[in-house]
């Protein structure tokens, strides 16, 4: 069983926001799997399931308290952490890039902190969604701000990608996910 974490905030005001990344990567899936989210008010979370093979969680804690809900769930269905991908937007990496790794560091991203201190690990894997750099630094005003017009096939693309290499990841396994997915850029 695996779980699949994506980042983001909960409310209209942020769904289209490039700190939602994560919750749209998921919510494609849903969608293409015609899956429903339910909220789980004592989990913190809404969820999805897939078959018997996957739990997807969109944390609604907020982005800088995710570790809560997603250590709730670990715990309730007795996930191994190598089972964990959380999914998330990442500033170190250009809009169009996807990069799955099987652990690191939070680097700098506030959601990855809260899980990795609520864990008190960082041996899981993720995938980081590539949004790029703000021109102006204002690094809070940018990741909670939406995508741009010019953005927004790319991240429409990226977003199916995404979606292809989760499933992938559930049948190929995490190792040949990364081969197949770390060198692609969508333009």
């Amino acid at each position: 069983m695996w779980l699949f974490c994506g980042l983001g905030n909960p409310g209209e005001e942020y769904k289209e926001t490039r700190h939602n990344f994560g919750f749209l990567v998921l919510e494609a899936f849903t969608e293409k799997h015609r899956l429903k989210f339910k909220f789980y008010k004592e989990m913190e979370s809404e969820v999805a399931f897939y078959k018997d093979k996957v739990i997807l969680v969109k944390p609604q804690t907020y982005m800088n308290l995710s570790g809560r809900a997603v250590k709730k769930w670990i715990l309730k269905e007795r996930i191994p952490l190598n089972n964990l991908l959380v999914i998330y937007d990442d500033m170190d990496l250009p809009l169009g890039k996807i990069k799955i790794l099987p652990k690191g560091g939070a680097g700098g991203h506030k959601g990855m902190l809260s899980i990795i201190e609520c864990l008190g690990s960082s041996d899981f894997p993720r995938m980081k969604l590539g949004i790029g750099k703000p021109e102006d630094r204002d690094v809070v005003n940018y990741v909670l701000s939406p995508f741009n017009e010019e953005e927004k096939e790319k991240v429409k693309k990226v977003i199916e990608l995404a979606v292809a290499a989760l499933e992938d990841l559930l049948y190929k396994g995490l190792l040949k996910t990364m081969t197949l997915y770390n060198s692609q850029t969508v333009v």
